[in-house]
């Protein structure tokens, strides 16, 4: 082949890939699926990436603390250097809506991610509240009692440092709850999500027809956490369609699974609520 063409050639090729945005094989930007979560984000191929090519709209990674890093990883023994808070994720996160006129999807509603600190709460809030500092410009903002909300909102789970979040008037993350804290609730600018165990609360498994007691139960926790002006996820719920429906009918905010191709077929074949 004339050289002068396959220059050419892969010219076109390089321009190509600048233009188009990074979501993965898909030709198209997907559609945003505000009801998905990807649990453990991090165990997929391709953390973050894999759950945007599936048009999620949350996300989860697991932290640690270890030497001045928050390193993802669900436990100790598996972190890895170089697999960061900031180059899994906010990074990639703040690229994309700088792409993307302000949003990480394209005119796309927002983004959660949901860290879950498995080290100490303070200290690894403290460093936190620095990295965010950096990407503060993409962030959803908690100052003064009202919610400044951005492309990404950051809300901290597992090993919250709940008290000392609760103090600052300025802040760049807030707290995921628990089912227990709608007895004595903090206000929403501190604590937007609920999250909580399925298996503490139910009994099916996703076998057969859940028991009509509890979908009513379900209905029940779906009403108080929305009505007190949050959102609710339940996680180790079982992660097939059948409980998937359950969950989607009965108006669950955040549905949690680890399998994000299914899920998202799941959710586009439902009509729009």
């Amino acid at each position: 082949m004339n050289q002068a063409l396959l220059l050419f050639r892969w010219c076109c090729v390089g321009l190509a890939a600048l233009v188009v945005p990074d979501f993965g094989t898909a030709a198209e930007p997907p559609v945003p699926l505000v009801r998905a979560h990807a649990h453990n984000d991090y165990e997929h191929p391709r953390p973050l990436l894999d759950a945007l090519q599936q048009g999620f709209c949350s996300v989860e990674a697991d932290v640690w603390l270890v030497e001045g890093e928050l390193l993802v990883a669900h436990d100790r023994d598996q972190v890895q250097g170089g697999r960061t808070l900031e180059s899994l994720y906010l990074t990639p996160l703040h690229e994309r809506v700088r792409a993307h006129g302000g949003r990480v999807y394209p005119e796309g509603p927002g983004f959660t991610l949901l860290i879950d600190f498995k080290s100490e709460a303070e200290a690894t809030y403290e460093v936190l509240k620095e990295l965010l500092k950096k990407h503060a410009a993409m962030l959803t903002r908690f100052a003064d009692g009202e919610v400044k909300t951005n492309a990404v909102t950051v809300i901290i789970s597992g090993n919250r440092p709940a008290e000392l979040i609760k103090s600052e008037p300025d802040r760049l993350a807030a707290l995921d709850g628990r089912l227990s804290d709608l007895d004595d609730l903090p206000l929403a600018h501190v604590m937007p999500l609920i999250s909580d165990n399925w298996r503490n609360h139910f009994q099916w498994r996703g076998e057969g027809e859940m028991p009509e007691a509890e979908r009513a139960k379900l209905r029940d926790l779906v009403q108080r956490v929305q009505s007190a002006g949050r959102r609710l996820r339940l996680w180790a719920s079982p992660d097939v369609a059948v409980a998937w429906a359950v969950q989607w009918e009965a108006g669950v905010d955040l549905i949690n699974t680890d399998k994000l191709a299914g899920l998202a077929d799941f959710l586009k074949q439902q009509p729009a609520r």
